[in-house]
């Protein structure tokens, strides 16, 4: 491998390697650049460029090894580049032909729980949508399992109820019961986490919360729902809509592998484990390039440019929905629905029939790692740690010091000293959790949800204030916790409550829970908790 020297005694790697079924081009996504120490050796070895002693060493030792530690895709690309020994075919079944640094990219993609039972037609068709290399599925599983915390606890504050997933799968919920979305069988309200005991035997990988309904998505695929028998939650569904108490499974998604799931006014859409996308009930205005009636079961393979293009992460708002793409070339947005408020960020209010690419995110130099659709407004967390947002900016939500509207994304000035690694958005209310575990917030305070009175403070005109620049929530600081996840209430039809994740595997609340939505004790006449409080549930 040649290296060439630079001013500062270091090598830079000068590369045209060829990957399997990677073009040079595709290298400055998959590589992060790497400086390496000034030696005599080349790379690992003392005779010439590209030996290593390695080429003594069993090979399956060094593959237990890079999948034991659960490399990163970039690090096993890295090892490729710097050293023959990873880049040679590893004589390995199933493929004798891929480098060890594939095979061990193959063996971490088979522990994953969506990709192990999938046929080896349909392995190699994921292969090549993402790419051509394992190592791109790889990254591709990787990512989505980090946009919405796959495999591991979440917790999701839905209107007027919340549910709570745990490590092992399974799932609490609480508040809000009045059309069964709790999924316990009786219509009664819960006031603390109650199990879902139905799912016994059912592991659940991933939640989401709408206006009286609950979707819950298991490793197998499937998708279970309770509450409003329906995949809309406009005024067409009102008080005498059927509605189911026990989770169901839905038939009609029958077929397609569900690894998310994601809740608009008007529409429930769902990504496959191929990375497509799937709309159910939009609407009959070829809102999505479909036309269905309100009440349509049958999902719609959302069309357009994303059916050759897969997609990590779906965020759904009021009647418009943004995807994550993964490819080769980096990461991007796509947007459709209704424009209004500009919050599908084209610089335009116009709607879109079709997912269109967001540029903006080109010109700001900002490859897009996490998306968060709000009600009214949007969000977007950068590799490099940089906020962007756009939508409606009412009540200071957007974090740029005013309450005008953006039709682009636009960067979060006030927050370029932090790097962010999460961003959740909801009704006119903005969350971000920085890398070091510290948590910010702006907008409408009306329900207590952004968590700005301190625990030593009784002034109740700070907690209803709202908040035009991030602000960092010392009230989950004081806890002397790292969050690493936040959920928020997203919908006009009920007052918002927070949910908060930390690194210790503890749930805070704090917001409305005149339902029992946070899960915590309430005091006579109290319909509000101003401080976060541990709700207490296992989350193992």
């Amino acid at each position: 491998m040649p290296m060439d020297p630079t001013v500062n005694g270091s090598f830079s790697l000068v590369s045209s390697i060829q990957y399997h079924g990677l073009k040079d081009e595709h290298l400055a996504i998959v590589i992060h650049p790497q400086s390496f120490p000034h030696q005599k050796r080349h790379c690992f070895g003392n005779s010439s460029p590209g030996e290593s002693p390695l080429f003594a060493t069993n090979p399956s030792i060094i593959l237990r090894v890079l999948t034991e530690y659960d490399l990163d895709p970039r690090d096993l690309a890295t090892l490729e580049v710097t050293c023959s020994f990873f880049r040679q075919p590893a004589n390995f079944f199933p493929d004798f032909s891929l480098s060890i640094s594939e095979v061990a990219a193959l063996d971490m993609c088979q522990k994953r729980a969506i990709f192990k039972p999938m046929k080896q037609e349909q392995k190699n068709f994921l292969k090549q949508r993402c790419g051509g290399s394992w190592k791109l599925v790889l990254q591709f599983l990787k990512t989505g399992e980090r946009c919405f915390r796959r495999e591991k606890c979440q917790a999701i504050a839905g209107p007027g109820h919340s549910i709570v997933v745990t490590k092992s799968g399974a799932v609490y919920s609480f508040g809000s019961n009045n059309f069964g979305q709790l999924g316990h069988g009786t219509k009664e309200d819960e006031l603390r986490p109650r199990l879902i005991r139905s799912l016994q035997g059912i592991k659940i990988i991933h939640a989401t919360a709408g206006l009286g309904r609950t979707i819950l998505v298991s490793d197998m695929g499937q998708v279970y729902t309770s509450g409003r028998d329906s995949f809309s939650e406009s005024e067409y569904d009102a008080e005498g809509s059927n509605f189911i108490t026990t989770l169901k499974l839905v038939d009609s998604l029958d077929g397609i592998f569900v690894v998310q799931a994601a809740i608009g006014n008007f529409f429930t859409a769902v990504l496959s484990r191929e990375g497509k996308v799937y709309t159910l009930s939009w609407g009959d205005d070829a809102k999505l390039g479909h036309h269905t009636n309100p009440h349509d079961q049958k999902p719609h393979l959302l069309k357009g440019v994303l059916e050759d293009i897969p997609v990590v992460q779906i965020a759904a708002g009021y009647c418009y929905l943004l995807a994550l793409t993964f490819q080769p070339s980096g990461m991007s947005v796509y947007s459709v629905g209704c424009g209004l408020g500009g919050k599908l960020g084209h610089g335009s209010r116009a709607d879109e029939c079709y997912p269109r690419l967001i540029e903006q995110f080109q010109n700001l130099n900002l490859q897009p790692i996490a998306v968060a659709a709000g009600t009214w407004h949007a969000a977007v967390v950068g590799k490099d740690g940089r906020v962007c947002t756009w939508g409606w900016g009412r009540y200071g939500c957007l974090g740029h010091g005013n309450e005008e509207a953006q039709s682009v994304p636009m960067v979060v000035e006030s927050l370029r000293d932090i790097k962010a690694v999460h961003v959740a958005t909801g009704d006119y209310t903005t969350f971000v959790v920085a890398e070091d575990g510290d948590v910010y917030s702006f907008g409408c305070s009306e329900s207590s949800n952004l968590g700005h009175l301190n625990s030593d403070s009784d002034d109740q005109a700070i907690v209803h204030e709202n908040v035009l620049h991030p602000k960092l929530v010392l009230s989950l600081k004081q806890k002397r916790e790292q969050a690493v996840h936040i959920s928020l209430t997203n919908s006009v039809y009920w007052n918002a409550h927070t949910l908060a994740l930390t690194r210790s595997g503890t749930l805070y609340s704090f917001g409305t829970g005149d339902r029992g939505q946070l899960g915590t004790e309430m005091v006579a006449q109290q319909t509000e908790k101003e401080n976060p409080t541990r709700v207490d549930v296992d989350l193992n």
